[in-house]
Formats: structure tokens, C-alpha cells, sequence
């Protein structure tokens, strides 16, 4: 390997807030935050918005969303119009 082209890989803490869940892993990520560790060590933190703790897929539990509205706005979007009727003056 060629030295000083890679990034460095150490020790990071990805924490997830939503679901109170904090992982230490090896990563180049890298954050001016820092936390202590269980282990009494300091880390640097990245928070993340979602984690295998939060994961609907992982957690089995779904948000509730507006599924209906959803289709409504789709159908909406997406119906094909009507062509004008024709009237009296266009058969004559």
C-alpha cells in the first residue's frame, strides 16, 4: 500500500438518539463530537437518523403513514383526463 493516501480507520461510536442505541465500531468516519466510552475511553461520535435499533425491517414495527393519502395524491397526479365532449356545434 502507498503510505499517507488513506484515510484513517479507527475506533468510532455511531450513536442512533431516536432509539437510544450507541454501537463502537471501526470505521474512517470521523466527528469533532466525542463521548466516553463504557470502557473509560473517548471516541468520536456520529449520529445516525436510523440504526438496525430503529430499522422497521429489524424492529418489526412500522410508522403509521398516510398510506391513502398517498394513493389519493398518486391517482390525482396520474389520472388521465377526460377529452372535451363534443357538443351540438361540432356535429353540424
Amino acid at each position: 500500500m502507498k503510505p499517507d493516501i488513506h484515510p484513517k480507520y479507527d475506533y468510532v461510536v455511531f450513536r442512533d438518539r431516536s432509539a437510544d442505541f450507541a454501537f463502537l465500531t471501526r470505521s474512517t468516519a470521523t466527528s469533532q463530537k466525542t463521548i466516553e466510552w463504557t470502557d473509560g475511553r473517548t471516541y468520536p461520535v456520529v449520529d445516525v437518523e436510523i440504526s438496525s435499533a430503529s430499522h422497521p425491517f429489524w424492529t418489526g414495527r412500522q410508522r403509521l403513514l398516510d398510506s391513502a393519502g398517498r394513493v389519493e395524491k398518486f391517482r390525482a397526479k396520474y389520472a388521465r383526463k377526460k377529452p372535451p365532449e363534443r357538443g351540438d356545434a361540432a356535429a353540424g
